[in-house]
């Protein structure tokens, strides 16, 4: 599109914004999270008395972004952008200011820490099993560390969900970006030995409820949510003394994961245990792993003291 070809440069607002997110077809997690991006997007625009963007505005932003923002955060938001800006073009309403603008650099590499075997006991150790909120989380706790789920697999699943294949009991999964429950993981017997206790002190339940319920006085018997799940695996682990920003409810699946490289399994098994699309995920891990056990530093050091 030439320069005589191009949109009229007008007024832009919110409400164009809003117009976007309705004509996206896609998950109801990823239209919130472009229309969070754009709601800080023309907040930048309203701070700064913008109304005709052009391509500098875009850049300034993204500027603006890295100050207090995860590089992550960044590379979301500049997305967003860019994606909005080519629907604006497409539709005659702006020029594409956006096109080609790169967001942030991110590592691909490790980013959260993960807990020892003798770690992990800790934590697990430290849950009162004696009440129904300790069953609970102790069985949120031991299926996440040995099944690698993550916070969005907890949530969704249900009671009839738990299931058998071939000769062992196994809980069906909607993974990450799947519609379905096609992928299940292996519930080892004191893992299920957990969920059943729990589910046997939560009382009668039909196959469509939810695994795992909340206590709280607000929403009691209500499926629990990733934030609560989150809140749930961070205040065991601070309760067992783990109190660090790099431990979260994602470092389970990491455990999970190193703890499976630790043990001598091979590549190709722990991806699919780990539901990695991409081998490459898979060998972050094992790149981490190779330089924890790197001994150049200890050589040098015995060398020079």
């Amino acid at each position: 599109m030439n320069a005589l070809q191009a949109p009229a440069r007008e007024e832009l607002t919110q409400a164009l914004s809003q117009r976007f997110t309705a004509y996206l077809d896609a998950r109801p997690k990823t239209v919130q999270t472009y229309a969070r991006a754009l709601r800080q997007l023309f907040g930048y625009f309203a701070i700064e008395g913008i109304t005709r963007p052009r391509r500098e505005d875009i850049l300034a932003y993204r500027e603006w972004l890295q100050v207090g923002h995860k590089p992550a955060t960044v590379q979301s938001y500049i997305t967003a952008a860019r994606l909005f800006f080519q629907w604006t073009e497409q539709e005659g309403i702006y020029p594409d200011i956006a096109a080609r603008i790169k967001g942030a650099r991110i590592d691909r590499g490790y980013k959260k820490d993960y807990l020892t075997s003798e770690q992990v006991k800790a934590v697990m150790g430290g849950v009162d099993r004696g009440t129904v909120r300790g069953l609970r989380d102790y069985a949120v706790l031991a299926l996440m560390v040995t099944g690698g789920l993550r916070t969005i697999e907890v949530t969704r699943a249900d009671i009839g969900d738990l299931a058998t294949a071939g000769n062992h009991p196994v809980l069906y999964i909607q993974g990450k970006g799947r519609d379905e429950k096609t992928e299940y993981v292996k519930l080892d017997p004191p893992v299920e030995q957990a969920i059943r206790r729990y589910l046997r002190a939560r009382g009668p339940c039909g196959a469509a409820a939810p695994l795992f319920v909340s206590l709280s006085n607000n929403s009691a018997g209500a499926r629990l949510t990733t934030r609560s799940v989150s809140g749930i695996v961070k205040q065991r682990l601070q309760n067992a003394g783990y109190d660090s920003d790099r431990l979260t409810a994602h470092s389970l699946r990491h455990t999970a994961v190193t703890l499976s490289l630790l043990a001598g399994k091979g590549l190709d098994e722990v991806q699919q245990f780990a539901r990695h699309a991409n081998i490459a995920t898979t060998q972050i891990y094992n790149h981490a792993l190779d330089r924890a056990g790197n001994s150049c530093s200890e050589a040098i050091a015995s060398l020079l003291f």
